[in-house]
């Protein structure tokens, strides 16, 4: 792969994932119940322990490391948590990483750093590039569709995010040197995305390919300038102060959809057009499929300013400037469906 990507090798096809165990000497397989399920019989040789990822809060993760038997390398097959897990794991032992995404709801699977958790806080830490990315079009379809069409979530964020960073620039806020060309790249990715909304919906070979690529184009972007300001922003902060508020995973595409959804209303940035967009890719986004209620979310939309304010990691967005109050709450809501 070219550099930037953070994957080292890719192995891509129907059935890719065939055989790999033989290849990747002593493994340990870093993975849940259904994707170990979908994937053991298909990789050759049974690894030296399988780790099933109960949450990515570090102090679990460093009891893991404390029993880990020796081996080469650290397999990752799941969604977000179970890669992130497998690339914390790996980071911290200095091994060799090995991902396979049974979903893409997540880009986990293509980014250097792993998400975990501290006191349900979100940490992203560490470095780990897989070697390869294993992309089996025959796992990745055992899936539910919608959840393979919520990868999109990460790429569609470049949305919002980007016009958050213009905005932070505009206000002489930007934490960074202010790029162009990066935003110019995210524009890019979006309208080749887009293109391809019919296939990402179908699930075919080439729209799961198209959310992969849409991935490897944004490194290759963020990891060029050093930070991912074009697909971060407003919108993942909601997700934050949500996860943290209700202490509950979500499915990171769906709850990302939300949150590009409000947060474009917020900035007065093509709210329809994105809705759009959504509908015709088929990717959940309304707080029903999350079980979040209206009382809930109208909580954390109104709280949003002084949750991002408390944290000074976190970059400047529209969120910093523009007023949430409870009547836009409460017409942004009313465009959303509850359960």
């Amino acid at each position: 792969m070219t550099d930037h990507t953070n994957v080292i090798s890719l192995r891509s096809g129907s059935d890719a994932a065939r055989g790999l165990g033989r290849d990747i000497g002593r493994y340990v397989a870093v993975t849940m119940d259904i994707p170990w399920q979908v994937t053991a019989d298909r990789l050759g040789k049974p690894p030296e322990q399988v780790i099933f990822v109960e949450t990515v809060e570090e102090a679990w993760l460093e009891e893991r490391l404390r029993n880990l038997p020796p081996c080469d390398t650290i397999l990752g097959i799941g969604g977000g948590q179970a890669i992130d897990a497998a690339k914390y794991l790996a980071w911290r032992k200095g091994l060799r990483l090995v991902s396979i995404p049974t979903i893409l709801s997540v880009n986990a699977f293509a980014t250097p750093a792993a998400g975990i958790r501290r006191n349900h806080e979100v940490a992203y830490v560490g470095t780990a590039s897989p070697d390869p990315l294993v992309i089996d079009y025959g796992i990745l379809r055992t899936a539910p569709p919608e959840l393979n069409i919520a990868g999109i979530g990460d790429l569609l964020s470049i949305h919002t995010a980007s016009f958050d960073w213009t905005h932070a620039h505009t206000q002489g806020r930007s934490e960074y040197p202010f790029d162009p060309a990066a935003i110019a790249g995210g524009r890019r990715i979006l309208d080749t995305l887009y293109r391809q909304l019919p296939q990402i919906r179908d699930n075919s070979d080439e729209g799961l390919m198209a959310i992969v690529e849409g991935y490897l184009d944004l490194n290759r972007i963020c990891l060029g300038i050093g930070h991912f300001r074009i697909e971060e922003g407003s919108e993942h902060y909601l997700f934050y102060e949500l996860e943290e508020r209700l202490q509950r995973p979500f499915v990171h595409g769906y709850i990302i959809g939300m949150g590009i959804l409000l947060m474009s209303r917020l900035q007065g940035n093509d709210e329809a057009g994105i809705r759009e967009v959504m509908q015709e890719a088929g990717l959940p986004h309304h707080p029903d499929i999350l079980g979040i209620s209206r009382p809930d979310l109208k909580a954390s939309l109104l709280a949003l300013r002084s949750f991002v304010a408390r944290r000074s990691h976190l970059w400047h967005t529209c969120i910093n400037d523009i007023p949430i109050t409870e009547a836009w709450a409460d017409e942004a809501l009313d465009g959303l469906r509850f359960g």
